[in-house]
């Protein structure tokens, strides 16, 4: 009896020990997969990755302080500085003369402006002007019976440009402008032939010294571009209109200086201009007083 107890005993042991071992096995097996797709960790490191080429001396100072959000609100600011270049206050000044009307005047224009100008060049972008010059005139109209004598007057402009290329060269520009001119003239209408046919009679007048002034304002669009070293040539298309004029008891003008004649509405100009630099540096963009890392 106690002999078959023990037998029975031991195969129960035998099978228990059978089945932790399938279930180690198993266990095992399902665990494999997992181990499969455990991704590893890459341990931490302070290796820190070079600035670019050009970067700030100061903006490389506070990254190694460990200022790194103001280092890169900096380097934000400097590629934006290098990409739109900037310029100084006072770019450059342009001494030019126009030419456009004489030139007309030699293909047969029967009047003329000429003027000095010079022009102020800020941050390449506005750019005040003043225009000093002198008109004459003389035409004899083929319908009509007198002839239109305007001596050699002055008048004056002033106003500024604007230029669109402001982020370019200033070698080369697009502008748009707007002036207000003023002149003070004198005037004379001679070889005025009239006949009275009532009493028969051929008469010749001329009503001489005659003043008047006018004030007028201009728009106008145009170039500027760098022919070659300091010289540039410049030309614009002008829309203009009268403000007010003198009106005299027995004539009005018929040209104005400056202007040309009363009842034009466009005008033109073309120079030649002389450039000086206004600074040693006319792109403050490319600056080389601050060391730069290379």
């Amino acid at each position: 009896m106690r002999i078959r107890f023990t037998h029975i005993l031991d195969q129960a042991i035998k099978g228990m020990m059978l089945m932790t071992m399938i279930m180690a096995a198993f266990t095992l097996h399902a665990q494999e997969p997992d181990k499969r797709h455990v991704t590893p960790v890459k341990p931490q490191t302070n290796q820190v990755k070079p600035p670019p080429k050009g970067t700030d001396e100061k903006i490389i100072q506070q990254y190694i302080t460990g200022d790194t959000a103001t280092a890169i609100a900096e380097a934000r600011k400097d590629s934006l500085r290098r990409a739109y270049k900037r310029y100084p206050l006072l770019t450059d000044l342009s001494i030019g003369i126009n030419l456009a009307e004489p030139l007309f005047m030699a293909f047969g224009q029967t009047y003329a402006s000429a003027d000095v100008n010079a022009t102020l060049n800020m941050w390449n972008r506005l750019q005040p002007t003043v225009e000093i010059g002198l008109g004459w005139a003389k035409n004899t109209p083929d319908d009509k019976n007198f002839t239109y004598k305007g001596k050699p007057s002055p008048y004056f402009k002033v106003g500024a440009n604007y230029n669109l290329l402001f982020k370019n060269s200033p070698d080369y520009q697009v502008l748009i402008g707007l002036r207000l001119g003023y002149s003070t003239f004198t005037m004379d209408v001679t070889d005025i032939d009239y006949i009275n046919h009532y009493w028969q009679e051929h008469l010749q007048a001329a009503i001489t010294g005659q003043r008047s002034h006018a004030l007028w304002g201009e728009a106008g669009l145009g170039l500027k571009v760098k022919l070659w070293n300091r010289v540039s040539m410049g030309w614009m298309i002008r829309y203009h209109g009268l403000f007010s004029y003198g009106k005299n008891e027995h004539s009005r003008p018929w040209f104005i200086p400056g202007y040309g004649p009363r009842k034009s509405s466009l005008g033109f100009s073309l120079g030649i201009s002389y450039v000086l630099p206004m600074s040693r540096n006319r792109q403050t963009g490319d600056d080389t007083s601050t060391p730069r890392r290379q």
